[in-house]
């Protein structure tokens, strides 16, 4: 044996005495738009206080997150995980650290590594993170006569990773269809397409199915039979289907087209009913530090000893206005200011306070935000904003009856984005400030004052 060979060999030896680093033995499975927490720990137990922790994808260089000199470093991070990321290290003096990663997307998907490095030796463990997310309620149409019946066709978008679409009876038995498309959408999310030609003879009701097979989860729109051929379908009803199936999408281009048109608050088209907004601490996540007029909020230092009260948000950093609304038009301010990250809204009474929750109208929230440079209403998937100023105040404005929510950028006074939908239950505003991402958004949100009469310049 060679002297620089046993050299090795005696480092090596010494090397691998040290510790090895743990992750969990199974996949971590985080939903889309929601967080991930990656767990990793040292053994045997030792404070990892002074060593560098860092997460990785397929390259070193390529930083997740990084920890050293007893800090987070965010100034080697990858651009796509800026602002995204948060070291948990409460246990770090048993050497257990956790990696939060906020705003789930597609691309998170796949394998990270854990890597820790004392003074003399370093080691590393593979961690799984499965990316899901449920598309959207699939939408059924009538596209025209084929082989003798009348072919339906069903639609489904915003799934993660590729769905599994079936066409079902009423008994629940597998229907065969005559086409099927999955294809990629440019947010990397996936869209599907069934098609189904039925006849008089088929059963009364048939059900279109959309399964997130990672979740075990889905999405299910029916059709009756009976509504196709009584009375007996024509070209004439035909076409009436498929221009009723292409609607969402006109009213869509519609609304792309006329935005800049749309009414600024304060304006004679819009009448505005201000309303004196407060937050309410009892559902506010303890990260979050409240004012004492409870008119701004903002991401603290460190988690707060509350009560866990069924009122309070315990995942994320959210509070609702104390101010319920079950009807009426109700119109209110915030400041967001120079925050590189925020999201404003409302959201049902019984939303889902505690674990995880889905930021969408099916759940039960009309928002829109900013989120890495990009202004978005988040609808499923979410709807881009263009913005040609940028907004230090955003205005909301509910009009309950009418089923609308819109929001409006009060620095230009332009329109942003409007919801349509039909509310029921009470209604709260939402606010989250989200993380301090290193101090670049540690500003508060703050609910401004609103001229009774809001005809002219709004948040003096």
């Amino acid at each position: 044996l060679q002297p620089h060979a046993a050299f090795w060999g005696l480092s090596n030896s010494l090397y691998a005495s040290q510790f090895r680093v743990a992750g969990p033995d199974h996949p971590v499975i985080s939903s889309l738009g929601g967080e991930a927490i990656l767990p990793c720990h040292l053994s045997p137990r030792m404070s990892a206080e002074n060593m560098e922790v860092r997460w990785f994808r397929s390259q070193f260089s390529a930083v997740v997150h990084l920890y050293r000199d007893g800090q987070d470093q965010y100034g080697l991070q990858i651009p796509e995980y800026r602002e995204r990321t948060e070291l948990l290290r409460d246990d770090i003096t048993n050497g257990s650290v956790s990696l939060r990663i906020h705003d789930i997307r597609p691309s998170d998907n796949g394998q990270y590594k854990c890597f820790f490095q004392s003074s003399v030796s370093y080691e590393d463990a593979i961690l799984e993170l499965q990316v899901a997310g449920l598309g959207s309620a699939p939408a059924i149409s009538v596209e025209g006569h084929q082989d003798g019946g009348i072919r339906v066709v069903c639609r489904s978008a915003g799934w993660y990773p590729e769905p599994k679409a079936q066409w079902r009876d009423l008994q629940g038995q597998l229907l065969p269809s005559v086409s099927e498309n999955i294809s990629p959408e440019a947010n990397g999310l996936f869209q599907t397409e069934i098609a189904i030609v039925l006849t008089e003879e088929s059963n009364q009701k048939v059900s279109c199915c959309v399964r997130n097979p990672r979740l075990n989860q889905e999405r299910e729109s029916e059709i009756s039979i009976a509504e196709l051929f009584s009375p007996r379908v024509n070209p004439w009803m035909v076409a009436l289907g498929m221009i009723l199936a292409l609607l969402p999408l006109a009213s869509y281009c519609f609304w792309r087209q006329h935005r800049a048109k749309a009414p600024a608050p304060g304006s004679d088209s819009v009448t505005l009913s201000p309303v004196d907004v407060t937050l309410d601490p009892d559902t506010a996540n303890p990260c979050l530090v409240l004012s004492e007029d409870r008119k701004c909020v903002r991401y603290g230092d460190k988690r707060q000893d509350l009560p866990n009260n069924p009122e309070r948000f315990d995942k994320y950093p959210i509070v609702l206005g104390t101010e319920g609304f079950a009807g009426g038009r109700r119109y209110w301010e915030v400041e967001v200011g120079d925050k590189t990250r925020w999201t404003l809204g409302v959201c049902r009474e019984s939303v889902e306070r505690k674990g995880e929750s889905f930021l969408s109208p099916v759940y039960g929230y009309w928002a829109v935000r900013l989120w890495d440079g990009e202004y978005e209403a988040v609808t499923s998937p979410s709807t881009p904003l263009p913005m040609s100023v940028r907004p230090s105040r955003v205005g909301i404005f509910l009009d309950y009856e009418a089923g609308e929510v819109s929001f409006y950028n009060v620095t230009d006074r332009s329109h942003l984005f409007t919801f349509t939908g039909t509310f029921s239950g009470t209604l709260h505003p939402y606010f989250n400030p989200s993380l301090n991402a290193g101090g670049t958004n540690a500003a508060p949100l703050i609910i401004c004052p609103v001229p009774a009469q809001a005809g002219g310049n709004l948040c003096p």
